[in-house]
């Protein structure tokens, strides 16, 4: 959801709640349903904290999902390059197969695998061209010290893009469990119902509407924000783009043209086998 759009659903909502406040005030007494106000208020406080704080909770652990998947998308792409790096120093015919096989990975990862994300698909299988790296590596065997130093790198730099895929794609299907989202929207319903107890038809309609809609507005945006960090994979402000993996790719092919390198890239733009 872009911010217009979340401007529209916040003032949509503030709007049909000022609505029923207004209705309310219509048959209300003077001085609320409550005939304690101080009283009222206390049991409000005692809502709206228990409210925060879970709220808070709650957005401190999908913000630190969020992050999580953000700094795994790019150390995945910056493991990528080193390990192009690396397939430089095997022989010619492997390091020309591991290196392509690398490009059509990131080419992979930054078209394929994010638009299941954005789908909100899990993504719990392997990459097919791990699968074709781990095959290629298989069936070499390290002849000189430096290939057996570089082969060693190799295994060590895998293991890293693997554990920063497994970041990334973590927070792809949601962290906050349905029950979680049932109790925070069953929790906004009663501050709403009670706020309804407030209305006074003493007071002005413009004070009984800001009374209604600012804590409405709040409540609505923070909800917004919650569900904006369970799902970072989205086109938009604050969405998680594939810009490292593309940012990777192409100082792969600036590297491998300044060094003369040719390399047959065994797959299309989208990381698909050709």
């Amino acid at each position: 959801m872009n911010l217009v759009g979340g401007f529209l659903v916040v003032a949509a909502v503030a709007g049909v709640a000022i609505a029923a406040m207004l209705f309310v005030r219509r048959r209300a007494p003077e001085g609320s349903y409550f005939s304690d106000g101080d009283r009222a208020s206390g049991v409000f406080g005692v809502l709206a904290t228990g409210f925060s704080v879970l709220l808070g909770f709650i957005i401190f652990l999908a913000f630190t999902s969020y992050d999580q998947s953000r700094t795994g998308a790019e150390t995945e792409a910056l493991v990528l390059v080193q390990q192009v790096e690396t397939a430089q120093f095997f022989p010619p015919d492997v390091a020309v197969e591991l290196t392509g096989q690398l490009v059509c990975y990131g080419r992979n990862v930054a078209v394929d695998e994010w638009e299941q994300m954005e789908a909100g698909g899990p993504r719990d299988e392997l990459n097919p061209w791990g699968v074709v790296l781990f095959q290629t590596l298989q069936g070499h065997e390290p002849e000189s010290a430096s290939q057996q130093s570089a082969y060693d790198k190799w295994l060590e730099q895998t293991s890293t893009r693997e554990e920063a895929r497994r970041d990334r794609v973590h927070g792809a299907t949601g962290i906050i469990p349905t029950p979680l989202w049932v109790v925070l929207f069953f929790i906004s319903g009663v501050i709403f119902v009670y706020m309804l107890f407030f209305a006074d038809r003493g007071e002005r309609a413009k004070t009984q509407a800001l009374l209604m809609g600012s804590v409405v507005a709040v409540i609505t945006t923070m909800l917004l924000l919650l569900g904006f960090l369970d799902n970072p994979f989205h086109e938009g402000v604050g969405g998680l783009r594939p810009v490292a993996m593309e940012r990777s790719l192409g100082i792969v092919d600036e590297a491998l043209a300044a060094i003369g390198a040719d390399v047959r890239i065994p797959c299309d733009a989208e990381g698909q086998p050709l």
